[in-house]
């Protein structure tokens, strides 16, 4: 019953100087070390998922981006658009009505 801690030893602080503090302050300072790790863990991995989320908006709206601009050149890029836009900027240039032909070189 010596190495008992009531409730009037730790208001008056006489357990400070007993025996059982002493033997236990390693293992107090231990704990402390873990819940200190375990708080700037936590914290750390909040901070992860706050930029992971983050990361997950911007690619959502640079594939949509993507999306958009691939639609856009795909349809510009049709035959009937490039007249249309030769045509408006005035650029004399005809339609070919030969098909390409082909280039050998002999070796």
């Amino acid at each position: 019953m010596k190495n008992k801690i009531y409730l009037k030893n730790i208001i008056d602080g006489s357990f400070l100087s007993k025996e059982l503090f002493i033997e236990m302050l390693p293992y107090m300072f231990f704990l402390t070390f873990l819940t200190i790790f375990y708080i700037g863990n936590r914290y750390h991995a909040e901070k992860i998922f706050r930029e992971r989320s983050i990361l997950k908006k911007k690619i959502e709206n640079l594939r949509a981006e993507s999306i958009t601009t691939t639609s856009h050149l795909m349809f510009i890029s049709k035959e009937s658009e490039v007249i249309k836009l030769v045509k408006k900027q005035k650029l004399e240039l005809l339609e070919s009505k030969f098909p390409p032909k082909k280039i050998f070189i002999e070796k």
